[in-house]
């Protein structure tokens, strides 16, 4: 963790169900165990960049991936968002890269791979689960959706789009560079920047996709037999502690660490925490 030095990322590009084009970025040798980070939704792999850098420099194969429709990765021709072709294009990303890698994900990253960890356990070496669980606190759903769908027409400039981003999340600190904000819009044409995601994505009835994630969730995590932890924003409107006590007794070999100040975006709100938990966590693993 003390380590500072920067490591270029390798760009990578890898194939989802029906050959969608998927973009990666890779930190770290080649060589090195392989830590597979998957963002939420209406994230793009940027969210994790901060946290690869610190898996890298501690030996670790840090590869993040832009989920379809978010990011540069392909959209779906036919809007296909469903979480079963999602699930799919990770399972295609783990056979590709040489395993089985720790998945991390957050929100719906997180969802997507405790799925995977469960119903295809050859490809998942352990399980890191950010501010999600079985259990979702619809009012906080909501929250993240009414905010996704704010602003279709995107913002004149970054700093509107930073004024909304710490409206809907005051948590988030202040950043000294809009850099970051780049990463995650896309300037159009006629000058206005616009979220990296396909507006579809969002276009479905949430609260019955809510239901249907969480009861896949709760279907699969007894079957969840990796090393598995869960990290939680202390103020998140998603995970509750009594979600959090329903999925330790899913999963009885669950640790579990909670982390003060943060909230759903658990990542941008204390990467500094959430990184130090992480690798703790891979520390452990590895010498077991």
């Amino acid at each position: 963790m003390t380590n500072s030095a920067t490591i270029a990322p390798k760009s990578l590009e890898l194939l989802g169900k029906n050959q969608i084009k998927l973009k990666a970025d890779s930190f770290g040798a080649d060589s090195a165990p392989t830590v597979l980070l998957l963002h939420g939704g209406g994230q793009t792999r940027q969210s994790w960049q901060g946290t690869a850098q610190i898996l890298a420099t501690q030996g670790y194969r840090a590869i993040s991936i832009d989920l379809r429709g978010h990011g540069e990765s392909g959209w779906a021709s036919d809007g296909n968002y469903q979480f079963e072709s999602m699930l799919e294009d990770i399972a295609a990303c783990c056979e590709q890269i040489p395993g089985p890698s720790v998945l991390v994900g957050a929100s719906i990253g997180g969802a997507l791979s405790l799925l995977l960890a469960a119903h295809r356990p050859e490809l998942c070496r352990a399980l890191v689960l950010v501010d999600v669980s079985p259990t979702i606190e619809i009012a906080g759903a909501q929250g993240i959706v009414d905010f996704m769908r704010a602003h279709p027409e995107g913002f004149a400039n970054l700093n509107d789009a930073e004024a909304s981003i710490a409206k809907h999340n005051p948590n988030r600190q202040r950043q000294a560079s809009q850099s970051g904000l780049s990463r995650v819009l896309r300037k159009r044409p006629d000058g206005r920047w616009i979220w990296h995601w396909d507006p579809q994505f969002v276009n479905d009835d949430w609260q019955n996709k809510v239901a249907e994630l969480s009861t896949l969730m709760k279907s699969a995590s007894p079957k969840v037999s990796q090393p598995c932890l869960l990290i939680r924003g202390q103020l998140s409107t998603i995970v509750s502690m009594a979600s959090v006590d329903e999925l330790k007794r899913d999963i009885p070999h669950l640790k579990f660490i909670d982390i003060a100040g943060a909230g759903h975006m658990v990542a941008g709100d204390r990467n500094d925490m959430a990184s130090k938990a992480l690798l703790a966590f891979l520390e452990e693993i590895t010498n077991q």
